[in-house]
């Protein structure tokens, strides 16, 4: 029996980590999903802060419509400070939460979710030096690997891809082939 396929955007700026946006994607793409890049402006070539990989993204977060994606990834590095303050990528990723989409982050990908206002009494994981700006969102915060709340998946580093991989797969209840 043929599975499924999945839709998932990966919100992306420049300077993501390399590893924590082709990891995920690869992945995805692999099982026979289909990874939508969304930045905010479409066409747009973006690169990795390692500089091992880049990307063009697929559309504008102006043209997205979070109903159609099953989930959303957002890898860290840089990229998250390039997408925080946009109120199209914060209502984009309410709107997904409200409708219960599974929403990953790694890294300082939770600083999405911190400015759209998602974190209150939710507990999650991010890069170790963001947890005060987590707590102080409202955000339990605890140092794992990775941590599910509900719709959330979130990792702290890249030696955490695995297990933030995994969870993602599980969500979407579909084979990483």
């Amino acid at each position: 029996m043929k599975q499924m396929e999945k839709k998932v955007a990966f919100l992306l700026a420049d300077g993501y980590e390399d590893s924590e946006m082709r990891n995920p994607y690869e992945a995805i793409t692999r099982n026979g999903s289909e990874g939508v890049i969304i930045s905010l402006r479409e066409g747009e070539v973006l690169k990795g802060k390692k500089g091992t990989i880049e990307y063009t993204s697929h559309m504008s977060i102006d043209d997205a419509n979070p109903d159609d994606y099953d989930a959303i990834v957002i890898p860290g590095g840089k990229s998250p400070a390039g997408l925080k303050d946009n109120k199209a990528v914060q209502q984009f990723v309410q709107a997904a939460d409200r409708k219960g989409t599974t929403i990953a982050a790694i890294c300082h990908g939770p600083q999405v979710l911190e400015e759209a206002g998602l974190l209150q009494d939710r507990t999650i994981t991010a890069y170790p030096e963001l947890s005060e700006d987590m707590k102080k969102a409202g955000a339990q915060f605890k140092d794992e690997e990775v941590v599910v709340d509900g719709n959330l998946i979130t990792s702290r580093t890249p030696k955490d891809e695995p297990a933030f991989i995994q969870a993602i797969i599980d969500k979407l209840g579909v084979h990483a082939y």
